[in-house]
């Protein structure tokens, strides 16, 4: 596994990639448009992909580090390669570049009924502050709004 921080919005092969991913996993998943747009035009989007033995990117995050914050929007892994560790390294890692950046405390939002994903924040330390009720569409669901203080001491358990 190889993790890195995608550097080029018009690296079109990863591009696709992700867009291939986000859809193969999400009922209402972002378009190339706006993960493009994201990529190009905000100085606080982050994209991560972690790449299998063979070079293909595997899983993606795309994340946003405003000042002291660390917000995930979106995280995926190829169906085929789920249960293998790989969201637990791209998240420590994504969790340690954040660190390093100066956020101290990170967010997310995971669908009420998503078990897996959330035993995988659960274990990295992410703990239910809220819910944001009908936030999903197809089907409409409630949202559990997570959150992780103390990032500073993510580098140490950063390794995958």
């Amino acid at each position: 596994m190889q993790i890195e921080r995608l550097a080029d919005p018009d690296a079109d092969a990863d591009i696709d990639a992700i867009v291939a991913l986000e859809s193969a996993s999400f009922t209402n998943p972002w378009s190339r448009e706006t993960l493009v747009w994201e990529l190009r035009n905000s100085d606080v989007t982050r994209a991560y992909v972690l790449r299998d033995a063979d070079g293909r990117v595997a899983a993606f995050c795309v994340c946003w580090v405003i000042f002291d914050e660390l917000h995930i929007n979106t995280l995926a892994v190829d169906p085929a390669a789920r249960r293998r560790g790989m969201a637990s390294a791209l998240l420590r890692h994504v969790l340690a570049d954040a660190a390093a950046a100066g956020a101290t405390k990170a967010t997310l939002e995971v669908r009420a009924s998503n078990a897996a994903a959330l035993g995988l924040y659960e274990r990295l330390g992410f703990r239910v502050a809220g819910t944001r009720p009908r936030y999903y569409a197809r089907p409409e669901e409630d949202a559990l709004l997570l959150w992780r203080d103390g990032l500073s001491a993510t580098a140490a358990d950063a390794s995958p």
